[in-house]
């Protein structure tokens, strides 16, 4: 068996991981440190002293570093000591002895190596060194002024044979002169610092550089001068192209004579540059560079000695750090065995039977562990068997539940009293009422629900008494909750509720609501009865009234005056009557027969402006007004069948403005309103249609899109029903209320919401 993880009784092992990771950790980064400062004390003096001081603070966190981890490590063992844990008095002593045997040669090796490295640093600096640098460098200086000296006595010779030039030949006598000396330019100045003639490469530039009137002061008293240029810009590292640069820039006077000269008495003064030897700059620059890197050195022995020593200092830390941690990491090896038994009893005691530390040492205390862990395991699986079943029972629970809280259908589920023990949100989105209240009370105790909660035990009790007898296992009738005494069915729900015993005598109701498939029923229920209607009806209708219209032709000459008043009149009656059943028959056509919507791109504010230009004030009692959006986009419609639910709806809202205008004897009219809106968020557009009249009836306005509902006298309650009929078609939304202020009502609104098209640009 192996070694198992553990809670918090591992506690020992992780406190040896972590102390075994902290100690390469912090091995490393001294490494590291230690290695770059011998790097660059021994390779790079000047970056080493430019990262002097943050180099000497890294020095000085790493040591603090060690002493706390040493310091941490003291107290922990102290801490176990006085707690008085298994095993802490072997860890102290093996701690003491391995911590002894580190520090003491630690600190005879630091002894030895302190005196070791302050001799050695001495002696790196050798008297007879520096006076052989010196002497190299004195050596240099001498060769480069002979190399000037000569270039300048080369200079004032070769300048004698400027003497009899004019200043307009001078050009071919400079460049003769440049090639005898080897020299890169050539030129001759005036006295006062005018350029007369160059040749090589300085002709080619513009701002040349003159000489000073100090200079030509001291080459009218010497005859002749001559300067290393270059020299001082290079170091070591200088590249053979920074070399090639140095020269000599040497100046002799030019001897004048009158012969051929004429009255021109202006001294003149020829400058050449002569380039020195890379080689020979070369060597100069190193050894220069090399006395100047020992002078450094040497004045810095102090503080390279003091790098050293703090280095050291630091292995020193090292060495009882590695003490310590190898201790605690042997000790621990040694008593393992005893604390994980330890250990192990006392979480078993606690009932804890998490797997268990086993050792895979061969010895009796190994073996020990082993037997222990094996058994702590066995236990272990069995609680771990109890723990699946309680687990997948709870789970089976949970999913159960998620399935209730998630269906359409309304479940409760009651004890045999009719006490309500548990339901789902369908139950109380169904029943528009909260069940929260009656948990553990009666159904019945809700005032709204007292005759259903009655009609239901009624149910349970026929069907238990069923099953006595070997009937069916379930029950199922139908509901009708929230209707009105007078039968009408304002806000009624239409349940079918299904109902089955469960084990304990609890009682399992599941319930659905079935209003809408109702009103669908009905509603396919009178388009039938109109489709039937419109066709038995309408045949007879246009041979009665042909057959009244002939039979006043043919007996209208043949009666007296009053008869043939009483005639016209009868027959006007039977034709008037014929009409209106026409009407009535046509309008079942529509309803029961109405085409399929041809959905095209639609302007709605257009069509709607079309309607309304024909109830313009001249043309109808009750004016409309249109607030209309112009954001609206156009939408998916058909032209005419839109057109009809305008008219319908416009219609109606005059007709009960007007009814409410008759009843109140108001003098004038209130409009009628007719408004669209845009809404970006969702996307759609909303058509409203209000009145100012006294509003739909609470037993009405949940039939109100059913056929053959109306309020109205003449109405055939088929206007909201075809409207509804074309928002079906159209896919549009379509809602009814009534407007109220201060609780009464003030007037209807019809709404419908179209889907906008995505028009492209």
């Amino acid at each position: 068996m192996g070694i198992a993880a553990k809670k918090p009784g591992s506690e020992p092992s992780r406190a040896v991981r972590w102390a075994i990771g902290v100690g390469i950790a912090v091995t490393a980064a001294i490494a590291l440190v230690l290695m770059f400062l011998l790097t660059l004390a021994t390779n790079n003096r000047a970056l080493y002293e430019r990262n002097y001081g943050w180099l000497f603070a890294a020095n000085v966190v790493v040591a603090l570093i060690l002493l706390g981890v040493l310091v941490w490590i003291v107290l922990r063992l102290a801490l176990r000591l006085r707690r008085k844990k298994f095993g802490s008095r072997l860890l102290v002593k093996l701690a003491a002895i391995f911590a002894l045997v580190g520090v003491m040669p630690g600190v005879l090796i630091y002894v030895v190596s302190y005196q070791f490295v302050s001799r050695s640093i001495e002696s790196w600096f050798d008297v007879e060194v520096e006076g052989a640098l010196s002497a190299g460098v004195s050596l240099a200086r001498a060769t480069l002024e002979m190399q000037a000296s000569d270039s300048a006595s080369r200079t004032r010779t070769a300048a004698a044979q400027l003497s009899q030039v004019p200043d307009a030949a001078a050009g071919l006598v400079l460049e003769r002169i440049r090639d005898q000396l080897g020299a890169s330019d050539a030129a001759l100045w005036s006295s006062s610092g005018v350029l007369l003639a160059s040749v090589g490469q300085s002709r080619f530039r513009i701002d040349a550089e003159r000489p000073s009137a100090q200079q030509l002061r001291m080459l009218r008293q010497q005859r002749a001068s001559a300067q290393i240029e270059g020299l001082d810009d290079l170091d070591e590292h200088a590249k053979p192209e920074a070399m090639q640069k140095v020269h000599v820039t040497a100046m002799a006077l030019v001897p004048t004579t009158s012969i051929g000269m004429g009255l021109l008495a202006e001294p003149r003064y020829m400058q050449v540059t002569i380039p020195l030897p890379a080689v020979l700059v070369g060597n100069a620059v190193a050894v220069q560079e090399a006395n100047r890197e020992y002078q450094e050195r040497s004045l810095a022995r102090g503080g390279l000695r003091r790098m050293y020593i703090g280095t050291l200092t630091l292995s020193l830390f090292l060495a009882v750090f590695g003490a310590v941690v190898l201790a605690v990491l042997l000790g621990n090896q040694l008593a393992r065995p005893l604390l994980v038994l330890a250990e192990g009893v006392r979480e078993v005691a606690q009932g804890n039977l998490s797997p268990k530390a086993a050792l895979q040492g061969k010895d009796e205390l190994g073996g020990l562990t082993r037997s222990f862990a094996l058994m702590t395991q066995q236990l272990s699986d069995a609680r771990s068997a109890v723990d699946t079943s309680m687990q997948a029972l709870d789970t089976a629970r949970e999913r159960l539940q998620t399935i209730l809280d998630n269906l359409t259908s309304g479940v409760i589920v009651m004890d045999a009293a009719g006490r309500v023990q548990s339901f789902n949100p369908g139950a109380e989105r169904i029943l528009r009422v909260a069940l929260e209240p009656v948990l553990g009370h009666l159904l019945a105790d809700l005032p709204d629900l007292s005759e259903f909660a009655a009609a239901v035990q009624r149910q349970f009790d026929a069907f238990l008494a069923q099953c006595d007898q070997g009937g069916p296992d379930h029950w199922q009738q139908t509901f009708e909750l929230h209707a009105s005494p007078s039968g009408a069915q304002q806000h009624a729900t239409s349940l079918v509720a299904r109902g089955a015993e469960m084990p304990d005598e609890a009682r399992l109701l599941v319930f659905e609501d079935i209003t809408e498939i109702v009103s669908a029923q009905r509603a396919q229920a009178w388009g039938e009865v109109a489709r039937r209607l419109a066709h038995e009806i309408k045949n007879p209708l246009t041979p009665i009234q042909l057959s009244a219209e002939r039979l006043e032709m043919k007996l209208l000459a043949k009666l007296a005056a009053p008869d043939q008043a009483m005639l016209t009149k009868s027959v006007k009656t039977i034709v008037d009557q014929v009409e209106a059943m026409k009407r009535l028959v046509n309008e079942f056509r529509d309803y029961a027969r109405l085409p399929a919507a041809e959905l095209k791109p639609l302007d709605l504010n257009a069509l709607v402006q079309e309607v309304l230009n024909l109830y313009e004030p001249g043309h109808s009692h009750v004016p409309v007004q249109a607030d209309l959006d112009p954001c609206c986009p156009p939408i998916l419609g058909d032209a005419q069948q839109l057109r009809q639910v305008l008219h319908n709806l416009v219609q109606n809202a005059q007709d009960a403005t007007e009814q409410a205008m008759q009843a109140s004897a108001a003098a004038i009219s209130a409009p009628v309103s007719l408004t669209t809106r845009f809404s970006a968020a969702s996307h759609r557009v909303s058509l409203t249609v209000s009145d100012q009249g006294p509003g739909f009836p609470p037993h009405i306005l949940q039939r109100a899109f059913e056929p053959y509902v109306t309020t109205k006298d003449r109405g055939t309650g088929l206007g909201l029903a075809v409207v509804k009929k074309i928002a079906d078609e159209h896919g549009a939304r379509i809602t009814l209320n009534n407007r109220e202020q201060d609780g009464h009502p003030v007037g209807a609104q019809v709404s419908l919401s179209f889907a906008a098209t995505h028009v492209t640009t």
